[in-house]
């Protein structure tokens, strides 16, 4: 099984730690996050990694490097202008040839969820995409129906809302936790150039009839090492 680590941004909001080193190498528990994401992967069988560079490239070459390529396939996808998670992951599509369901997970989610469970349900549901959410406080959610798919997102920064998909019956708003587990098919489904977020993607597939469906994580360990607060 293959996967991608989404690692490419600048770490704003970890300032000052990533003014010398990118969010990739920041420590949390004694390692790298980088290196607790790989561990996490490594121990479901993932083998085959792809990781998008960007900021300070070389410090996490090295890293790897003196890690032996943690004893699996590692490749690299060199983003000279950022590319966001859209972007990024269809620039590395080339790596994803096997035809099989592949993960995508941010570099700066430490979590316990058993994404063989997610793989299950992401087979058993022919989805397109399945995405690890939960319920808790947050700027933006997805908003999913009863039958568990996606129809829509809101922010509550600017009170926008989109709804791409008419819900059947009640509708969820669920936050969204940095993985997703994605069949092929979807690498040949993104239309969008350039700089884009895999949202807008997600959002217009479920209008187009797509299945992008919920795997609730509620009762799984779950952070985010996005600001400097929440580096220990």
């Amino acid at each position: 099984m293959k996967a991608m680590i989404l690692a490419a941004g600048l770490g704003t909001r970890l300032r000052p730690l990533t003014d010398t080193k990118p969010k990739t190498l920041i420590g949390f528990k004694g390692a790298p996050l980088l290196e607790h994401v790989l561990t996490r992967l490594i121990s479901f069988g993932i083998n085959e990694v792809i990781i998008n560079l960007h900021h300070f490239p070389e410090q996490i070459i090295e890293f790897l490097k003196s890690k032996n390529y943690f004893s699996i396939r590692i490749e690299f996808s060199h983003e000279p202008m950022l590319l966001d998670t859209g972007g990024g992951l269809k620039q590395a599509a080339w790596f994803f040839d096997d035809g099989q369901p592949f993960v995508v997970h941010n570099v700066d989610v430490i979590s316990d969820i058993d994404l063989q469970k997610m793989l299950q349900q992401h087979v058993q549901s022919q989805s397109l995409a399945t995405l690890a959410v939960n319920q808790r406080e947050t700027k933006r959610y997805f908003i999913f129906d009863d039958t568990n798919r996606l129809c829509g997102w809101k922010s509550l920064l600017d009170g926008k809302e989109i709804v791409t998909r008419k819900p059947s019956g009640r509708t969820t708003d669920l936050a969204f936790c940095g993985i997703h587990l994605t069949s092929p098919v979807l690498l040949d489904r993104l239309t969008e150039v350039g700089k884009f977020s895999i949202v807008e993607s997600y959002l217009r597939l479920a209008g187009e009839g797509e299945a992008i469906t919920a795997f609730r994580v509620d009762k799984y360990s779950w952070r985010d090492i996005g600001k400097f607060e929440d580096v220990p």
